[in-house]
């Protein structure tokens, strides 16, 4: 029913900053909620940043309140992720999600997963 196709990653020194985009198919997108999630090396996945149907109301990690920004665009079906500030423990692999509901503004209630855009970021 939906498809999504995760772009803009790589490498980037710290400071710097890089912006994702999450295109997605399928018409059930622009009722779901939609973000994304990231997983270091050895690491458990992780969620970072989420936004409504609407693309109104928006949450974060704690690790990234501040620096990073998620935002939609309805009319291309598109979710981004602006990444500034970029710390070396940024570095994971980043996933696009999408989900009927937002669950106690810290996580997605994920029906589809992108298949993940590679960044890196060096000291």
């Amino acid at each position: 029913q939906v498809q999504l196709v995760e772009s803009g990653g790589g490498l980037v020194q710290a400071g710097g900053s890089l912006r994702l985009s999450c295109a997605a198919s399928g018409r059930t997108f622009s009722s779901y909620a939609a973000g994304w999630f990231r997983q270091a090396p050895g690491k458990d996945r992780e969620f970072v940043a989420a936004t409504d149907w609407s693309g109104t109301l928006t949450y974060y990690a704690d690790s990234v309140k501040g620096r990073f920004t998620v935002s939609r665009d309805s009319a291309k079906n598109t979710v981004y992720l602006q990444m500034n500030s970029l710390k070396p423990e940024d570095t994971a692999v980043y996933y696009c999600a999408a989900g009927p509901r937002i669950i106690t503004r810290r996580t997605i209630e994920v029906s589809y997963w992108g298949q993940g855009t590679q960044v890196t970021v060096s000291s």
